[in-house]
């Protein structure tokens, strides 16, 4: 099903450009978002904690987190236990951005559904849990 593939791919482009300029306005760069909420979700985490909830490697998330400590988003603090280890904890700054960016991708998600009935929202959001589903199986068998 080429047609798939090739909307879909579209469709990712686009609203990846879209989230992108949303995230901007909150002086973000794409993907810190994700970091940011991995912390509000439960701050102190570890990079390869992080990492691996996100699906990303290590250095992807330590790379990220060093702009982010220095626009003051976040501080890195060694582990209370394990002095080898290096805990990531959201800055006033931080966390005040929770609510907006919050905001805002409710407000990309209802402006892109808006064509959609609630049946089509809940019919699309079963089959892209399905495809997502099947594509992680398939990499998980490679």
């Amino acid at each position: 099903m080429p047609e798939f593939l090739d909307l879909h791919s579209k469709t990712s482009k686009t609203l990846r450009a879209l989230a992108e300029r949303g995230m901007r306005e909150h002086g973000l760069h794409l993907g810190q978002n994700h970091l940011l909420a991995a912390l509000w979700e439960h701050d102190g985490r570890t990079p390869g904690e992080i990492a691996a909830a996100l699906h990303v490697t290590t250095p992807t998330v330590t790379k990220m987190a060093t702009r982010m400590a220095a626009a003051d988003l976040l501080t890195r603090r060694p582990d209370d236990r394990d002095s080898r280890l290096v805990r990531l904890w959201l800055t006033d700054a931080g966390r005040a951005l929770q609510q907006p960016v919050e905001q805002e991708r409710r407000r990309m998600e209802e402006a892109v559904t808006a064509d959609l009935t609630d049946d089509e929202r809940r019919h699309l959001l079963s089959a892209l849990t399905k495809i997502h589903r099947a594509a992680n199986d398939l990499l998980d068998d490679a």
